[in-house]
């Protein structure tokens, strides 16, 4: 059975001090994009919400962590995210690679301007 977490603090706190700082600085990075966005966990793993509804999770594991969904509507942005794209809707980040901080709250600005337009997330 998968580990419950009360919070996010808690999920993060259970990966290798490694990730956690990796886990911490996208979360430090989603906060910053989008103030206004409250945060729990949903579905086991980190997530963020907006007036209410999950907006964007982001998830560790062994050797990548992982942003859901995929912002749609800005095509530019789509063409820079699209080296990261895993399957359709997650974005995945290598952990030996340097995870690009920027583009993940670009992504995460991207969600907030779709949601806030009734966009489909």
């Amino acid at each position: 059975m998968a580990a419950q977490f009360a919070t996010v603090e808690e999920y993060i706190g259970s990966f290798p001090g490694d990730v956690q700082d990796i886990l911490r600085e996208v979360r430090s990075t989603i906060q910053g994009a989008v103030p206004e966005a409250g945060e729990r966990i949903s579905y086991g793993i980190a997530a963020f919400t907006l007036g209410g509804r999950d907006l964007v999770y982001f998830a560790g594991w062994q050797k990548h962590i992982s942003v859901y969904p995929v912002p749609t509507e800005d095509a530019d942005l789509t063409r820079e995210l699209a080296p990261y794209l895993a399957a359709k809707g997650t974005l995945k980040f290598p952990l030996r690679e340097p995870v690009p901080y920027p583009l993940i709250g670009r992504a995460a600005a991207a969600l907030a301007g779709q949601r806030a337009e009734g966009g489909r997330l």
